[in-house]
């Protein structure tokens, strides 16, 4: 015979405030440590880390040198490197290997330091219309275990209705796989499709929901800017984009902490050669706090993830 347990409602929610109490708590009695990974020029050397211990000024580590060398792709390129810690326990890269290859680049590790042999996963080759892989992201879904994989991709003669001439008539949408352990994976497919030209999409986890955001890439006329989108599901469907949440410069390639209860995106004004953030509470309001942060110079493109002060001392002993 099964047997029921019946917890009221109102002890689920008070369970869960004690749970978000004391994590806050234990925040701010054990802060982490924040790490950028990011790349310069344009990517030859490969990987670059810097690291922060209040999300608003970041120190390069290992005197602003390559950790890592690309080895895979045509280019041999390390641009957009995107580092998470996986539900196994270790760091799990991808980035762009090249401007117009159709595949990107997967490598491992227990430590930051010491690298799996890289990989040049084909996730585009499949379509023969397909012009790049641009700033592939991984995040992981607990619900399904699966991690999914997501990049910018234009595929010729697709979405014709917002194809633009300039900037090499580059029209793209954001597509995805998953894996369960980065040896196989599922079909590509399409994850969004705004209505307008998209690149450089980044996806977290707000309670029951999944947050993207990412870059309007429309050129005529410009918006260059950074909007939100929402979804019950990692794999979609995403809502409507929202309106923008950066101003009037040009942002590209936004990564985005959780500093207690406040979020913060930083994102790269690439016109201007420097680095930028906005914040919020409640994902709604926004405060541009561009004044207050600062990365090593010539910082591109990074992503930001938080590591123990113990992992910061092995990358610093390194």
């Amino acid at each position: 015979m099964a047997i029921r347990l019946f917890i009221p409602l109102k002890t689920v929610h008070f369970t869960f405030f004690l749970l978000f109490v004391a994590g806050s708590v234990l925040a701010q009695k054990y802060p982490p440590i924040y790490l950028f990974s990011y790349f310069k020029g344009n990517g030859e050397d490969g990987l670059h880390l810097a690291y922060s211990t209040d999300g608003y000024q970041y120190q390069a580590l290992k005197r602003d040198s390559s950790f890592l060398k690309p080895t895979v792709g045509q280019d041999k390129l390390m641009r957009d490197p995107c580092i998470i810690r996986g539900h196994d326990g270790r760091f799990h890269m991808v980035w762009t290997v090249s401007w117009k290859e159709k595949s990107i680049g997967y490598a491992s590790s227990a430590d930051l330091i010491h690298w799996t042999e890289q990989q040049n996963l084909p996730v585009m080759a499949h379509e023969e219309g397909a012009r790049n892989c641009w700033a592939p992201e991984i995040t992981y879904d607990y619900r399904s275990g699966q991690y999914m994989i997501y990049w910018a991709t234009t595929l010729m003669g697709k979405f014709p209705e917002t194809q633009d001439a300039a900037e090499n008539a580059y029209n793209h949408r954001i597509y995805y796989t998953t894996t369960t352990d980065f040896n196989s994976y599922s079909p590509t497919k399409l994850l969004y499709e705004p209505g307008f030209n998209v690149i450089d999409a980044t996806i977290q986890r707000n309670g029951d929901q999944f947050v993207m955001f990412l870059k309007d890439e429309t050129r005529t006329p410009p918006q260059k800017n950074l909007r939100l989108a929402f979804s019950n599901s990692l794999t979609g469907p995403y809502s409507k984009a929202g309106s923008p949440i950066t101003g009037k410069y040009w942002a590209e390639g936004p990564t985005v902490a959780k500093l207690i209860d406040l979020w913060i995106v930083y994102f790269d004004k690439y016109t201007e050669h420097t680095y930028g953030a906005v914040t919020s509470t409640d994902l709604k309001t926004w405060t541009d706090v561009s004044d207050k942060v600062s990365f090593p110079k010539g910082t591109r493109h990074g992503t930001v993830l938080t590591i123990t002060k113990e992992e910061l001392a092995r990358l610093q002993k390194h």
